[in-house]
């Protein structure tokens, strides 16, 4: 059943154990205790270092209480009822919010009930403080009680690969999480709620505009509590624009949304549809929009469900969600901020191993693969598909023969592992996805067909996977097709009820392994967006087919590629593809094997790839063939160890690939000595020399610049007012080059 486990508060085992009492605040007794909140920060957190970190603080009203880190603030009214009053980003301090709605809203047993909020607000334009003495709670809502505060604690282990990882990262990450604890009206009309604790979390984080929230009820009466459905988060923020008329192009709250919820999608904004809902505000009467359609109401819930029993003594957690106002519409600055939340909320993201995708599970195969990976500096084999491996296969001698490959990889400082297909494949009619307009499989799922994870197929593959890690001791799993997030109509499945519970139960049992895998130390390279459940890799965005163009097209599109598919992810988070055999078809113009006669684009491809910090699945029988293959191959893996850390760093676009000048791209990370690396790219025939323009404001750097080439003499640059590097750089035929930039001053 759904019950997360990761925390209990005192106040939930004290519940649990029959004994009623007041939650006991941890850290806070009062908002009289909280220090005053200070003044927003005005430097630039994508570039400076912070002295400010998370806190819990009072301001100038009376019973308040404030969220902040000097990036965003989000402030709370505690009386009458517990109100959000404020959402505010540090750059302008402009509010973000407009009106009050409950912290939470849960269906028990057939009936909705606010929990928190205030109502009396005359119009839902604007909030102002000289309204909040007339403000009353909503009827039959969750009361407040009180709260608590500590420290961020993880939300699961992970047992991270510091040789894989370019700088340290901190997890849990630092900051503050605050707990706002509630109880059940006393009575609602006639009836009496079952004795319930209901806790609103929150987590404030340090040195960037974000905030975590999330709700648990834990049920502490003797019967059991159906959750029916809920809104875990709601907002009125202001409207992004004034359009009386349609709006035919609607503009959102410039605020990013994202929570572990997710559906099948290889980008975060494809992800969220199941659970992020933008939409009209049935209450907001005095906008602008004739129709009152503006999007302005944010609401965080599942699509359908969960419809779930919570049992006596037993604790059910929402999924969380995070939310991060931007500062700008800038692009480049809402990509930067991307890359900071991931790799604050996710660090395993930046965990970016080089990847033999070996051809043939044959020991004899494998084994060359780990030698020959061993020997150019690669860190990772996976069994690819279509190699026979079969994660499936609980045989004895098999389990036994995989894990004395395991065992000689780790001897070598190799993780092996292999690839699974879940989803996008039919099993059988008595285990496929049913289709609730029919009563029978197809034509429901997301891929047509797909198993539902809680058949009798779905539990005993899963137990399937638990076995294999425990029994192998492999390290690395590549899940295709991971659970898209098809809900299933029938009533046959052990492990869920009917189609409102089944989304709900799948959810838990895919994320709840990948969690169990973070903590044993087991990759995931996931070509869905799981990673805030431990998933380190999604695809970087192309289409299968396209590796079985000529290799001169394959170059240009990875590169293309690779400039859209981090424009909202990091470098580390996305894996391309190349193939050494052939794939998809294509013939002998679309694959590089045999290796050493295809070296001057086997070398280009090294190029693109690790100049862009972007690891690739190299699917064949060998790295390298020849002498002259194995060295073209470790130098460049020699090329992006020694620069691993700003290689790994976020990319700033400069040209995207046309196949008609140059184009290429910038890492930058302010808190290197190496701060800034541009890669570029010649795809002519012949060398060329072009004046560029090197954007280093997000790299920190001010005043003078130390710039190399390929790591030859330092040579003394003056940025513009503008902090923008004019260079001029030759690129050899069919070539790269790259530059590091360093502070002068």
């Amino acid at each position: 059943m759904l019950l997360f486990r990761f925390q209990i508060l005192f106040c939930m085992a004290m519940a649990a154990a029959g004994v009623a009492q007041e939650p006991e605040p941890v850290g806070s007794t009062s908002v009289a205790g909280l220090p005053a909140v200070k003044s927003m920060e005005t430097n630039d957190w994508l570039v400076d270092r912070s002295s400010r970190t998370a806190g819990v603080f009072r301001d100038g009203l009376a019973e308040s209480l404030v969220l902040d880190n000097g990036y965003v603030r989000r402030t709370f009214l505690l009386a009458p009822n517990l109100a959000c009053i404020g959402l505010e980003h540090g750059e302008n301090h402009e509010s973000l919010l407009r009106g009050i709605r409950p912290e939470c809203i849960i269906t028990l047993n057939g009936k909705a009930y606010p929990v928190g909020g205030l109502t009396g607000q005359r119009v839902e334009n604007f909030l102002q403080a000289n309204e909040f003495s007339k403000l009353k709670p909503l009827p039959d809502s969750f009361v407040f009680k009180g709260f608590s505060e500590n420290a961020i604690e993880p939300r699961f282990e992970w047992k991270r690969r510091p040789d894989w990882i370019s700088r340290e990262v901190a997890w849990p990450p630092p900051g503050r999480q605050v707990t706002f604890h509630f109880e059940p009206p006393t009575q609602v009309g006639a009836s009496v709620l079952p004795e319930l604790v209901l806790d609103v979390h929150y987590e404030i984080y340090d040195g960037l505009p974000l905030i975590c929230k999330w709700f648990t009820i834990h049920n502490a009466s003797s019967s059991v509590v159906r959750l029916n459905t809920f809104v875990s988060e709601q907002l009125a923020c202001v409207e992004a624009s004034s359009q009386v008329e349609d709006l035919a192009e609607p503009r959102l709250p410039n605020i990013h949304v994202e929570t572990d919820f997710t559906t099948c999608s290889m980008q975060g904004s494809g992800a969220q549809r199941d659970s992020v809902y933008w939409t009209a505000d049935p209450k907001y009467e005095t906008q602008v929009n004739y129709k009152r359609e503006s999007l302005c109401l944010l609401e965080c819930r599942p699509l359908v469900g969960p419809e779930i029993d919570i049992a006596a003594g037993e604790t059910f957690s929402t999924f969380r969600t995070w939310l991060m106002p931007y500062d700008s519409r800038d692009e480049v600055r809402q990509c930067l901020s991307l890359c900071r939340m991931y790799s604050t909320i996710a660090p395993w993201t930046l965990e970016n191993p080089l990847m033999h995708h070996v051809r043939s599970a044959d020991p004899v195969a494998v084994r060359l693969a780990i030698d020959q990976c061993a020997e150019v500096g690669f860190e990772l084999v996976i069994m690819t598909f279509g190699s026979g491996f079969d994660i499936e296969n609980e045989s004895p001698d098999y389990l036994d023969s995989i894990r004395e490959l395991a065992d000689y990889a780790h001897s070598k400082g190799i993780a092996l592992g292999g690839y699974s297909l879940l989803a996008s494949r039919s099993v059988s009619p008595e285990d496929d996805v049913v289709n609730p307009a029919t009563g029978k499989p197809g034509g429901f799922a997301r891929f047509g067909n797909s198993p539902c994870l809680e058949s009798r197929w779905g539990q005993d593959y899963f137990r399937k996977l638990y076995q294999f890690f425990e029994r192998t001791g492999c390290d690395v799993l590549e899940h295709d097709g991971s659970y898209p997030g098809d809900a299933c109509a029938s009533n046959k499945h052990p492990g869920h009820e009917a189609f409102e519970d089944s989304r709900w139960r799948q959810w838990e049992t895919v994320t709840t392994f990948y969690q169990w895998c973070r903590g044993r130390g087991v990759f995931l390279n996931v070509p869905d967006w799981y990673f805030l459940h431990g998933s380190s890799k999604t695809g970087m965005g192309y289409r299968e087919t396209n590796w079985s163009l000529p290799r001169a097209q394959q170059e240009l599109i990875e590169r293309q590629n690779i400039h859209d598919g981090t424009r909202f992810k990091l470098p580390t988070m996305g894996w391309m593809f190349v193939p050494l055999t052939e794939y998809h078809g294509g013939g002998a113009e679309a694959t590089i094997e045999p290796l050493s006669e295809h070296l001057e684009h086997y070398e280009r491809r090294l190029q693109n790839l690790f100049g862009a910090g972007v690891q690739a699945c190299f699917r064949g029988p060998r790295i390298f063939d020849t002498d002259a293959t194995r060295e073209i191959v470790h130098r460049w893996v020699t090329f992006y160890k020694d620069h691993r850390p700003i290689l790994d760093s976020p990319l700033i676009s400069l040209r995207r690939a046309d196949g008609r000048d140059w184009d290429g791209w910038l890492h930058v990370n302010p808190r290197l000595n190496c701060s800034a690396l541009m890669c570029v790219y010649n795809p002519l025939d012949e060398p060329i020399e072009r004046l560029i323009r090197v954007p280093l404001y997000y790299a920190g750097l001010r005043g003078s610049v130390s710039v190399s080439v390929e790591g030859g003499l330092q040579k003394r640059l003056q940025l513009d007012e503008k902090f923008v590097a004019t260079i001029n750089v030759t690129i050899p035929p069919n070539g790269m080059t790259w530059l590091e930039f360093r502070n002068a001053n």
